[in-house]
């Protein structure tokens, strides 16, 4: 009876400190209040990244995807924690207590309207490399 006590222990242990090590990732979108089609199209190409390849852990919460208005004063002290500046898309991976942010605004605005598989499928890599 001791034994399996003690395998039971060391079992949720075990997912204890795995759980805790688990990457996370926020896609995080700024936009104004004033919208070019550039701009919407980031938000739409970004939306349809995540839903066509990381719908998974969307739903577990691995990955969230957060759209906020550079212009609402609610949301200030984000953006001047991004140094956010009209629309910019950041990744930010959460590996238990260190955060690593990539800005993905110049790929997103390079690509994202005129060039839409190539902004998806870059994005797609950068998501799949800030999960390893």
């Amino acid at each position: 009876m001791k034994k399996n006590g003690i395998i039971i222990l060391l079992m949720l242990i075990t997912m204890t400190v795995v759980a805790q090590n688990t990457t996370k990732l926020k896609v995080i979108y700024f936009h104004s209040e004033r919208r070019c089609p550039t701009c919407i199209s980031i938000e739409e190409n970004t939306k349809k990244t995540l839903d066509t390849y990381f719908q998974m852990q969307m739903e577990d919460g691995t990955i969230t995807f957060q759209v906020y208005n550079v212009d609402d004063e609610k949301n200030i002290q984000l953006v001047e924690k991004y140094e956010a500046d009209g629309s910019s898309l950041f990744l930010m991976q959460l590996n238990g207590e260190k955060e690593n942010t990539t800005n993905f605004t110049n790929f997103a605005f390079s690509y994202s309207r005129y060039e839409a598989e190539k902004f998806i499928e870059g994005l797609k890599t950068e998501i799949e490399k800030n999960l390893k």
